[in-house]
């Protein structure tokens, strides 16, 4: 999650910073422990002193398999950015132009096929854009235009 997110919002630029840093760090345990995911990364920033706001944000961006409820703003756009972005980020990868180009037919074209991007859970993604209040299909258009910028 880009601090474009949290500008588009209306951060300030502390609170942008906040938003930047859950977006980097929320699955940085993943990889090396997938059994262990979240506690480790929250485990390391806890004994970093970080803002306890990231912590949580980055605790609960899974609410069905962590068990923290996404609360403010900034938890719930990290949870409604977190499925959806992986799904549209694999489609840009099959994309000869990657992300240019790309159109909101094509995504939600994706997202139908179960077999596409499988392991991206389409309930958390829907789960996520209600809790945000957002519909999905201008999330969808948002990360397009703003990974199609970068």
């Amino acid at each position: 999650m880009k601090s474009w997110a949290a500008e588009k919002e209306g951060a300030d630029e502390v609170t942008q910073w906040k938003w930047e840093m859950a977006g980097l760090l929320h699955d940085a345990d993943w990889d090396q422990w997938p059994d262990l995911h979240c506690k480790k990364i929250i485990e390391e920033l806890e004994n970093r002193k970080v803002d306890p706001e990231v912590l949580h944000a980055i605790a609960s961006h899974g609410p069905i398999h962590f068990g923290v409820e996404p609360e403010t703003r900034m938890d719930q756009m990290l949870y409604a950015f977190d499925e959806l972005s992986g799904l549209i980020h694999a489609y840009s990868l099959m994309r000869p132009e990657g992300y240019a180009g790309m159109e909101l037919k094509g995504v939600k074209k994706r997202l139908k096929e179960k077999s596409f991007a499988a392991n991206v859970s389409r309930e958390d993604i829907q789960d996520a854009c209600n809790r945000a209040g957002i519909q999905q299909d201008d999330l969808i258009l948002f990360i397009i235009q703003h990974q199609a910028a970068v």
